[in-house]
């Protein structure tokens, strides 16, 4: 073989697939119907009516043989379970946080946290808002400030680390309104609404020094950490050397304490926790925890969920199965952008985010491009992926209007070790065919809006 020709060498998953679940095909119009009376709202389908689910890859993962058989072994004591143990263990172990709450998912921690941490009046700033995290916090009295850098609101902006914190504009917001009104300052890994952007080691110190000076908390939104703790070793100097396992610790020692939806980096498909260095912290989630989720020892779980988890950490962390993962991400936006789709850039951890705006340009932001589309892929195909634009950001609480971000996006995120190459080839050709045919496409109206988190529930019709 010459060298101008060399033999390729194709990459595939690092697993078997041991069972399969049948999915359904349906027809373009099946798929009109059940939109129509979903609302335009891909929240509100049917599972049964999907073909292909990238709404979301909050647990619906496939788990291992291990985890399996870990639940083949859950002590479902009330109190004590040997599994809570496990997972405590390995909190320890992969975060290097001593103290630890489960509950039943990751809402629930963020709930505890900011009831624990906010006072009426206080502000919070981080690394653009999530929509749960950011009405957890608003419910307990704070204001979320966004300090994100401005390459963060650049779809086509290639900065390696766009999850990455403005120092200039923390330590400005710092000296406006003082230290004491701030609650904590939190980072997200990745950043979901930024399009699953990592930030990087190098600006999580320079944070943590910020934080350290002026005698505020910083605390960590865990979630997807080890997809952070991946681009942090394939992009930043000096970490190429460095296991994912020892990335994450040294990622989490900078933080006061994390709070995780263990849907995502785990593995399975219910979970969360609550982990802390602070003992007083600790003390209050304890107590908290016994009100709204159940026992300290158990969180609103399962012992053999608890076991899945603990399972799932160690798993979390194989580097294998880590680069399969983002790969796979990666390979669906290389395939799109071979048909010039407008996508966030560079690609994300857990999603290809879409930029509704650019491919819908002549739909204006009052009707809802990236629900639009989110709509016109799932009748083109029966792929379900979500919106995360203006109906997501929600409306300002003083003016009662619809709150504009520069992001108006449409996230196709993928399930850990669930779907095949072949997939993702289906997703990619049922963008295309849209977007070649993109001027033909009427916006929607908003006709039911619910008063928290609406784009969950809220419903649309087509303007004719």
């Amino acid at each position: 073989m010459s060298k101008k020709n060399p033999l390729k060498r194709s990459w595939a998953e690092p697993f078997k697939i041991k069972v399969v679940e049948p999915i359904r095909m349906t027809t373009r119009d099946h798929r009109e119907k059940a939109i129509k009376e979903a609302g335009y709202n891909s929240f509100l389908l049917k599972s049964e009516d999907v073909y292909i689910d990238l709404l979301t890859d909050s647990g619906t993962n496939a788990m291992s043989d291990r985890q399996w058989a870990g639940m083949m072994v859950g002590d479902e004591a009330y109190a004590g379970s040997k599994n809570f143990y496990h997972l405590e263990d390995n909190v320890k172990k992969y975060y290097g946080m001593p103290h630890f709450v489960p509950t039943h998912q990751g809402r629930a921690a963020e709930h505890m946290i900011s009831q624990i941490l906010i006072t009426p009046g206080d502000f919070v700033p981080g690394n653009m808002y999530f929509t749960t995290t950011r009405l957890h916090q608003e419910m307990a009295g704070a204001t979320f400030v966004d300090v994100i850098i401005d390459e963060a609101h650049d779809p086509q902006n290639e900065h390696p680390f766009k999850g990455n914190i403005d120092l200039q504009k923390l330590e400005d917001f710092v000296d406006k309104v003082g230290a004491k009104k701030i609650a904590y300052v939190f980072m997200a890994g990745t950043v979901n609404m930024a399009g699953g952007q990592p930030f990087s080691m190098k600006n999580l110190k320079e944070v943590q020094a910020v934080c350290e000076k002026h005698g505020i908390r910083l605390w960590f939104d865990a979630t997807r950490a080890c997809e952070n703790a991946f681009f942090i070793q394939e992009k930043e100097e000096r970490y190429q050397d460095k296991t994912i396992a020892e990335i994450l610790k040294e990622m989490c020692s900078c933080f006061e304490g994390i709070w995780v939806s263990a849907k995502k980096d785990l593995l399975v498909n219910i979970g969360g926790f609550l982990a802390t260095k602070d003992e007083k912290v600790y003390e209050k989630a304890r107590n908290m925890v016994v009100v709204y989720e159940g026992l300290h020892t158990y969180g609103g779980l399962a012992g053999r969920d608890l076991e899945a988890l603990a399972r799932g950490i160690e798993e979390m962390v194989e580097y294998d199965h880590i680069r399969a993962r983002i790969k796979q991400v990666e390979y669906c936006g290389v395939e799109l952008e071979k048909y010039d789709i407008p996508l966030v850039k560079p690609f994300g951890g857990h999603a290809i985010f879409l930029d509704a705006k650019k491919i819908l340009e002549h739909i204006p932001m009052n009707e809802f491009p990236a629900q639009t589309l989110v709509a016109e892929i799932y009748m083109d195909s029966g792929v379900r992926t979500m919106e995360r634009g203006v109906v997501s950001a929600g409306r300002d609480a003083e003016t009662g209007e619809h709150k504009y971000p520069e992001l108006e996006l449409v996230r196709m995120t993928f399930p850990r070790r669930v779907y095949t190459q072949a997939h993702i080839d289906v997703t990619v050709e049922s963008v295309a065919a849209i977007f070649a045919d993109r001027k033909s496409i009427k916006g929607l109206k908003m006709v039911y809006e619910p008063e928290y988190l609406r784009f969950f529930q809220a419903r649309f019709e087509r303007i004719v």
